[in-house]
């Protein structure tokens, strides 16, 4: 009975496998359609922050003329959109819309004592267009939160008096100012209208005429500021996320998502599924970089963000800063320019590579019918995937595992789609690797000492901790280990490779390329093949894995094997701040990619074709001859695993991750060819002179 089922568990291993090869090759319509969506959209969209060009020109002699003639250069460098926020006190008075004071300014300004017991604020129009624009607004918002107020003028110019404190007033949001959306629009540029959820409680009335007023100007997409989208704080109540979606598709506006916020915007998700994902991804480029920031650097930030993030619009910030050696204020516009003009700015470089200056626009999502049934072809191959992978180190679990695993599969998908989806993609993200490794070990453990192997082996000082054990294995060609290394060294990346069919397949949602939902798992995905490798290689090559864990349980524990672990450990948690979302890299580092890009117009991984296929290569070449080298081999793996995390970057196109691959994989493989002639070539060198060395030393 026990031989019939270890007949059935092999011949399961090869089912297995054609249903893993079935789920790869069912993901390659899934991945087609995501590429077309991903060229469905390429216009980018330049967006100035029109808050920040107020600011600044508080420090100019004549703000007007100067807002004036900014607005002229910007729109002669390519900047096509204007950022408006909703109202405020302070904003309409740094436009010259009004004038605010409390009740001491007021008793200064008509020369009399300051009223006992009273701190009102007092608002003076600058003119009739402006109280009859600007007015409305104020008495709307003061009338939402049952303030009272009454008419007011002075010195022939009408306003407002408002028994409320002037810092209360001035925390009151307030609707758009009509006069510089006009403005602005008569000048050609677009509105980015940035609405904030901080008026309560929700008016859908209001916010109907509100959009209906944005929509004569042109507006097209709104950008929220602040934790939350509007309409989110009262979703409970007033169902307001619901309301502000449904009148977005009215007006035909979409939405525009930040880049790398902390915590994403509360609401953003149901808002951007309400409208049918008319979403855009924004990059904002702060103040302080726009200032401190080379153009250089800054068009190359610029391509990055359209070819590897799917960036579609660009938020540029400016502040002022002074500057005593210059005896001046510095406002960072001057840099800005000279990062947007000419032909190596951001506008022409963008353009050349394919996406030229217009409105952004959403991708065209397409759900085709065959999609749904080819996913669960897809799931069924990575639970095939993830099952020859347990049964690697449980053998003769094969069958039950595939079966239970189908069964939690379905059943995860009922509860939660995503979940589901997420694991099945890091569970063949690991499972692909790790049996790549499991392979190319077992090949090499074949070729050198087979069933003798063992992990131990002779001191340097000559004599043998264990008695079968060798350091060094003669008998096979420099020809036939290097023919033997690169055909390893394709098989193992090939093996790897089917990982990423089942991530693209199984995350093939737009929310993964809004980075509106993420891929968790990314350190497990960097660490499990390592270590599940190394365990492979210590319990399962050689003796019975009881017999090796209670020889290392019986091993003395050294100073050496203290360091050792913490210096892996520290390795271990550099590495990890490496990978993922948040990993960061120095000045000199950013340089090197940056001439990558420039060089081959997508920048492969540096860890993969400089340090990981290299090693690896030169791993499997010197393990058929020195047992050591199983170390280069276990550190060449990260490139195997990196291969799959660049397909887990799901905002990256899916064409840029597989040219960035295959780039890395073929400049790692000439790199590694090169240091193993440079290693012959010592090799030689080391055997033509170390007899007369050794013998030197001798006398």
């Amino acid at each position: 009975m026990l031989q019939r089922w270890q007949q059935w568990n092999r011949k399961a291993i090869l089912w297995l496998w054609v249903i893993a090869i079935i789920g790869v090759i069912a993901a390659l319509p899934i991945g087609m359609n995501r590429m077309d969506m991903e060229s469905s959209s390429k216009s980018v969209e330049y967006v100035f922050d029109y808050r920040d060009l107020v600011e600044i020109s508080d420090y100019q002699a004549r703000p007007q003329q100067f807002i004036d003639e900014q607005l002229d250069k910007m729109k002669d460098v390519g900047i096509t959109t204007m950022s408006l926020y909703e109202g405020s006190l302070k904003e309409f008075s740094q436009s010259n819309r009004l004038k605010y004071y409390n009740s001491k300014d007021v008793a200064l300004l008509q020369g009399k004592l300051e009223p006992v017991g009273q701190n009102f604020t007092y608002i003076l129009f600058s003119g009739t267009e402006e109280e009859e624009k600007i007015g409305p607004i104020i008495r709307g918002a003061m009338d939402r939160i049952g303030a009272v107020y009454r008419p007011w003028s002075f010195d022939g110019r009408n306003g407002l008096v408002i028994e409320l404190p002037l810092q209360e007033v001035m925390l009151q949001p307030l609707d758009f100012d009509p006069m510089t959306l006009q403005m602005l629009h008569d000048k050609g540029f677009h509105i980015l209208a940035r609405f904030s959820d901080r008026v309560l409680p929700y008016d859908e009335a209001a916010t109907d005429a509100q959009l209906a007023s944005l929509k004569e100007v042109g507006v097209t997409r709104v950008l929220f500021d602040g934790a939350t989208v509007k309409g989110y704080k009262d979703q409970l109540e007033r169902r307001s996320l619901n309301s502000f979606a449904e009148l977005l598709n009215k007006y035909g506006m979409g939405i525009a998502t930040i880049e790398n916020l902390k915590k994403p915007q509360g609401g953003i998700n149901k808002l951007a599924y309400i409208t049918n994902y008319n979403i855009v991804r924004l990059y904002s480029l702060s103040a302080e970089d726009a200032i401190a920031k080379s153009p250089e650097v800054l068009v190359d930030r610029f391509m990055l963000a359209a070819k590897d993030r799917n960036i579609r619009m660009f938020f540029l910030n400016a502040s002022v800063q002074t500057s005593l050696e210059k005896s001046s204020v510095v406002s960072g516009l001057d840099n800005l320019y000279l990062t947007m003009k000419g032909k190596d700015g951001a506008v022409q470089r963008l353009t050349e590579e394919g996406f030229p200056p217009n409105l952004a626009q959403p991708f065209d999502v397409k759900h085709p019918s065959y999609a749904k049934p080819l996913k669960m072809v897809v799931a069924a191959g990575a639970v095939a995937l993830i099952a020859l992978l347990v049964n690697v180190f449980i053998p003769g679990t094969l069958i039950p595992l595939f079966l239970i695993g189908m069964v939690g599969a379905a059943g995860l998908f009922m509860m939660n789609s995503a979940l589901a989806e997420q694991a099945l993609a890091l569970g063949a993200g690991i499972s692909a690797p790790t049996l790549a490794l499991v392979w190319v070990m077992n090949r090499v453990y074949a070729r050198t000492e087979g069933n003798l192997r063992t992990v131990g082996g002779a001191s340097w000082n000559g004599r043998a901790s264990v008695p079968e054990g060798k350091w060094v294995f003669e008998g096979m060609t420099i020809g036939r280990r290097l023919g033997l290394a690169i055909t390893w060294f394709i098989v193992t990346a090939c093996i790897s490779l089917m990982a990423v069919p089942f991530v693209f397949g199984l995350l093939n949602n737009i929310t993964y390329s809004m980075v509106l939902q993420q891929f968790r798992g990314v350190s497990l995905l960097h660490l499990a093949p390592i270590g599940l490798t190394a365990i492979y290689v210590l319990l399962y090559t050689g003796n019975s894995p009881i017999r090796r864990i209670r020889k290392f349980a019986n091993l003395p524990i050294t100073v050496f094997m203290v360091v050792a672990f913490v210096v892996i450990a520290v390795v271990g948690m550099y590495y990890l701040s490496r990978t993922g979302n948040e990993g960061s890299a120095s000045s000199l580092e950013l340089t090197f990619r940056n001439w990558l890009e420039q060089t081959f117009g997508v920048r492969p991984r540096s860890k993969e074709f400089i340090l990981s296929h290299p090693l690896l290569l030169l791993g499997l070449f010197l393990a058929l001859r020195y047992r050591a080298a199983w170390v280069l081999i276990i550190v060449g793996s990260i490139g195997q695993l990196s291969m799959v995390d660049t397909f887990a970057h799901i905002h990256t196109p899916l064409y840029i991750s597989i040219i960035r691959v295959f780039l890395g994989l073929g400049l790692g493989a000439i790199i590694g060819l090169i240091l193993i002639g440079v290693w012959q070539v010592l090799e030689g060198v080391w055997r033509k002179w170390s007899p007369g060395l050794i013998k030197k030393l001798a006398e």
